[in-house]
């Protein structure tokens, strides 16, 4: 029996390459805010587009003018959407049933959103009243603007230079309805609510220019 032996030697390994260490980037500090900022900003934006839609609804507007004092109708207005309407109180459509049989408190121009402030139940004209109109120039106007519902008094002004009259002026009560301008920044005409008895004395006293408005309670 033979042993067989071998001289064979195992290969030796060759050279190990070592690792490549990766060097970890830094991030600077200012970058990272700045990435931040730009993620919240995108977020803000986000939710702003979101809100803005969801502001957007449908409202009345005004069809067609629409006198004071006058019955609106459904006739007298249409819907739109509007989208945001922040600081703003139109009426949504729906509400539309409670808005027709209402009265107008003040004039209402067409292609603008209708609120409740513009409406009233009440009549403007109240049993035993009748209106007048008077036309002022700026300086005769006892306010900046004058409000549908302010409560106004009319001084009988003298004619001449009679002082007794001026000493015996007389006052009628009188509500104002609403205003309206003539074309002319200086000249504004007053719509106004008085009792029937006065209407005589005072439309002669207008006719006359001896009338004189003083503002006695804002509305």
């Amino acid at each position: 029996m033979s042993l067989a032996t071998s001289n064979a030697t195992a290969p030796a390994d060759g050279p190990v390459t070592p690792p490549k260490v990766v060097r970890q980037r830094r991030m600077r500090p200012g970058l990272l805010g700045l990435a931040v900022l730009l993620i919240a900003l995108g977020g803000l934006g986000s939710a702003f587009a979101v809100n803005a839609v969801r502001a957007t609804g449908t409202y009345l507007a005004v069809a067609r003018p629409v006198e004071v004092g006058r019955v609106v109708n459904a006739d007298d207005l249409v819907t739109v959407q509007v989208a945001g309407g922040a600081g703003l109180s139109p009426v949504p459509a729906g509400q539309q049933g409670e808005v027709v049989g209402k009265r107008a408190r003040v004039a209402l121009v067409p292609g603008t959103l209708l609120t409740m402030d513009q409406l009233t139940d009440k009549p403007l004209l109240a049993s035993g009243q009748q209106q007048l109109s008077v036309g002022l120039e700026s300086a005769q106007v006892p306010a900046r603007r004058l409000h549908p519902g302010d409560k106004v008094s009319l001084v009988s002004t003298p004619a001449g230079t009679d002082d007794r009259a001026a000493a015996t002026a007389t006052r009628f009560a009188a509500t104002v309805i609403d205003t309206s301008g003539t074309g002319n920044d200086d000249e504004l005409v007053v719509y106004l609510a008085l009792a029937v008895r006065d209407v005589p004395a005072v439309a002669a006293l207008v006719a006359q220019d001896r009338i004189a408005i003083v503002l006695t309670e804002a509305a």
